[in-house]
């Protein structure tokens, strides 16, 4: 018998035509894994929070969630666990400690049976060295891990996970993805993973279930699924090795992961060898943002954020930051954009020092930077009035608003989110509107804080694209990034950034091509056919003897 069941499940949002889950049937197997895929705005989030009651969206709702054969509105709170993409949100205490017990008091267990059953989790999950830190003290990781704890602690039967890993580094979303199938196999967890990034949680799904527009359009085991969506934009985000298998047309089944990948190199273009050709990095082009020799921390008595820290980038570059959660990279922004002010050192940008741009200056059409969270850009309750109060904002007439709204909207693709509040969006939504409204400054030089976090990979193209098409108007950009593929397509120069400081900086091909842990895994799969190889199309055109 099914753990889960949904029956021809459908959902409107209140004032809203179109379904935002449309006749949705799937079952869930007792101790599966199973990957919920789909383009942001497709529905995932807003059918996971229909199968979790306690956080099921107000509107009209018709078919049957059952959980054990029982309607899931019977069944107690506690079976189902919930955990958001945004750790902060979740997080209701400022203690570590407190927070693994909030669950478990507000259920009435006993005082004995609380501490027994923290105590085990704590363990089981590697808190104990900071189960007293406080919750707004630790790195993303650390908070992702603690929501997951603090879910497991109440001995759920199914755990429904909205991607999770999107504000994680890859290293830490590897560790989480790894953690989440440990539960799976160890405990025989039911796990129902909403995920964008699939190159770690593909391979180790039991079944993937992909929507798009509020309904399942495939359903399956995860090679079946690769081998029906070949053609589909969502293919985009697929895991590596299957891309590189469908573009080279190479026989045999599937692969997803790594080693699978390696294993069709070695026997079918075991001949084949190449470099990818490297353009050599235009130094001629006037710098339009430089800092050197800068230290900042937040407090006396705290540690240094910013050690020495030192960047140049120039008029028309792409410059890609990446590094662990908790390193400073987002500090690093807000001390370049001249929000905090460091205690030593000089940043300039288009060769005026920050604090000679007197009253907002800065801000208008020269820098931009979009923050981690966009939902903090917003102030109005449709997107198309909060982009118009910031056109009044610049004094642009008022019957010139509406077509330069309208010309944004277009360009990113949001025209359909206009009317919709912009707290009522998705993550990958909120994301592309707050670009809208950055962009609608006209800077020359933007800074850019996770941009790709919450979009598919059919959106990554299309902000790629957008981005390439800025870098043609001379436009700069430096962006803090954990997608080390979008950073490998669309940057001219990456970077890692360590000790407060960015300690290596090259071309992508150069910068990926050395690392082990922050590069793609298109790279791991051919570095030993084609060394510096770090897109799967790059390892695609090398394997049918062309030139990328």
């Amino acid at each position: 018998m099914a753990l889960l069941q949904v029956e021809n499940l459908s959902f409107t949002y209140p004032g809203q035509h179109a379904n935002a889950v449309a006749d949705v049937s799937f079952a869930l197997e007792p101790g599966s894994f199973s990957l919920l895929i789909g383009a942001s705005g497709c529905g995932k989030t807003t059918l996971l929070r229909l199968l979790k009651q306690e956080l099921a969206p107000h509107g009209t709702r018709c078919g049957r969630i059952l959980l054990d054969g029982a309607a899931v509105d019977t069944r107690a709170p506690n079976e189902i666990a919930y955990v958001a993409q945004n750790p902060d949100e979740q997080i209701v205490t400022d203690e570590v400690s407190r927070e693994l017990a909030f669950g478990l008091e507000n259920m009435g267990l006993p005082r004995d049976e609380i501490r027994l059953r923290v105590g085990e989790t704590a363990s089981y999950f590697g808190i104990g060295d900071w189960y007293h830190r406080p919750t707004d003290a630790l790195s993303g990781g650390q908070k992702q891990l603690l929501n997951l704890a603090a879910a497991l602690c109440m001995r759920p039967r199914l755990l429904l996970l909205d991607e999770p890993t999107g504000q994680l580094d890859p290293v830490a979303a590897a560790r989480f993805i790894a953690t989440l199938y440990r539960l799976n196999r160890e405990l025989g967890l039911t796990i129902l993973l909403a995920e964008h990034r699939l190159e770690d949680a593909f391979p180790l799904a039991d079944g993937v279930l992909a929507m798009e527009a509020g309904r399942l359009i495939a359903s399956g085991a995860p090679r079946a699924v690769c081998a029906q969506m070949q053609r589909h934009p969502l293919f985009a985000g697929f895991p590596s090795a299957a891309r590189i298998w469908s573009q080279t047309a190479a026989e045999g089944p599937c692969p997803l992961t790594v080693r699978e990948g390696r294993a069709l190199l070695d026997r079918q273009f075991a001949h084949c060898a190449g470099r990818v050709p490297e353009l050599p990095q235009d130094e001629s082009a006037p710098p339009v943002l430089e800092a050197s020799g800068v230290w900042f921390r937040y407090e006396k008595a705290t540690p240094d954020v910013l050690r020495d820290f030192a960047v140049t980038v120039r008029r028309g570059e792409i410059l890609s930051v990446l590094g662990g959660n908790g390193s400073g990279k987002t500090t690093m922004l807000n001390v370049l954009a001249g929000l905090d002010r460091p205690y030593r050192g000089k940043c300039r940008i288009f060769s005026k020092k920050i604090s000679e741009y007197t009253r907002g200056a800065l801000y208008r059409n020269t820098l931009a930077l979009l923050p981690q969270n966009p939902a903090t850009v917003f102030v109005e309750s449709t997107v198309a009035d909060d982009l118009a109060e910031l056109l009044a904002a610049q004094n642009v007439p008022k019957a010139a608003q509406p077509a330069r709204v309208a010309a944004q909207a277009e360009a990113l693709g949001i025209a359909p989110l206009l009317d919709r509040h912009p707290y009522d969006l998705s993550g990958g939504e909120q994301q592309k509107c707050a670009l809208a409204k950055l962009l609608l400054t006209e800077p020359r030089l933007i800074l850019l804080d996770e941009p790709t976090k919450g979009l598919d990979a059919a959106a990554k193209q299309q902000l790629g694209a957008l981005l390439r098409g800025l870098q043609q108007k001379g436009i700069s950009m430096l962006m803090v990034t954990h997608d080390v593929e979008f950073a490998a397509a669309f940057s001219d120069r990456c970077a890692l950034f360590f000790d407060g400081k960015l300690i290596a900086s090259g071309t992508p091909n150069a910068f990926f091509s050395g690392n082990h842990f922050y590069t793609t895994a298109a790279s791991r799969i051919a570095r030993s056919h084609f060394p510096n190889a770090v897109r799967c199309c790059e390892v695609a055109a090398l394997c049918k003897g062309g030139t990328p």
